[in-house]
């Protein structure tokens, strides 16, 4: 963890925790707010932090990986850094702002149809590409970079009584949930899913990785087929529940965090305050990982304007 802090410090921003602008009897929520790091993700944690555990000399040959969008932001930012080239692999669908974004910094962008982005995730490898493929979530390093998170939240706010994660492999949930048992065991960890897919529920209520249907949706930051084999273990012991955030309580915890607080959450980002506002992750303190906040100019107007965007 302590080494995890020193590699990313001056790199990614310690982000603010601020309450929300709520009246919720008996409850008080907490927005952890990821998406004002640079290029709009935690992820850049994590990317940072896995590039710098790594032998430079390997470094060389470039990175790849496969991403929605986010993680890849992260890795190309933190690839730039050290002048490597970097390749990201994401699926059809995935946010049009995070793959216009991924040109402008340089990245080489091959975009495929869900299923086959998904082989490539689970493959770690894309034929043609050389570089090094540094998986979005099951990396030890990448949960240790998603870690300091949990470490920031206990300093800002000690009184805890669970903390809200969006859902997509895990590794956010695992790097929070790895600080939370450690130093804060009665926290609960609760992730949220949306109606586009609910694998991490399906997992724990069978006790193994199954999987579910998986639909396109403005939700593209998180959501897939099942939890990753590699990611299992670990999601077993550092999540205590998973709970379900409608599109229509998503859209509308993205309007609230725009009007109240002038915070701009993409979807995936804004489905914890989702959760937590109908009620679903119970009384007392709790914390709400605000992901990311990259989400199309287009769908934001939609969204602000009292439109559906699906």
């Amino acid at each position: 963890m302590a080494a995890a802090r020193r590699n990313i410090q001056g790199f990614a921003l310690r982000t603010p925790l601020l309450k929300l602008a709520a009246d919720i009897p008996g409850t008080h929520i907490y927005l952890k707010l990821e998406n004002l790091q640079p290029l709009g993700s935690f992820k850049i944690r994590a990317a940072r932090n896995a590039l710098k555990t790594m032998d430079p000399h390997i470094l060389r040959r470039g990175v790849l990986t496969a991403s929605a969008g986010n993680f890849g932001l992260g890795l190309v930012y933190a690839a730039r850094e050290i002048d490597i080239p970097a390749t990201v692999v994401v699926p059809e669908g995935s946010a049009k702002t995070k793959a216009d974004a991924l040109a402008e910094l340089g990245a080489k962008v091959i975009r495929l149809p869900f299923e086959e982005w998904w082989k490539v995730l689970i493959g770690r490898t894309f034929p043609g590409e050389d570089g090094v493929f540094i998986h979005p979530v099951a990396e030890s390093a990448v949960i240790a970079g998603n870690a300091t998170i949990g470490a920031e939240i206990i300093e800002d706010q000690p009184s805890i009584d669970a903390v809200v994660v969006p859902f997509g492999g895990g590794g956010l949930a695992c790097g929070i949930g790895s600080v939370m048992r450690r130093l804060k065991p009665e926290v609960r960890m609760i992730v949220t899913e949306s109606e586009a897919a609910q694998p991490a529920a399906a997992a724990l209520a069978n006790g193994r990785p199954t999987h579910v249907p998986h639909i396109q949706s403005f939700v593209d930051g998180m959501g897939s087929t099942t939890v990753l084999e590699d990611m299992w273990p670990l999601v077993r012991r550092m999540v205590d529940q998973a709970v379900c955030a409608s599109f229509a309580e998503i859209t509308e915890a993205i309007r609230a965090l725009a009007r109240r607080h002038h915070v701009i959450a993409e979807a995936a980002g804004a489905a914890s305050v989702a959760a937590a506002m109908a009620g679903r992750c119970g009384k007392g303190n709790i914390v709400c990982i605000v992901s990311g906040g990259n989400i199309d100019a287009s769908k934001l107007g939609a969204i602000l304007n009292g439109q559906s965007p699906f």
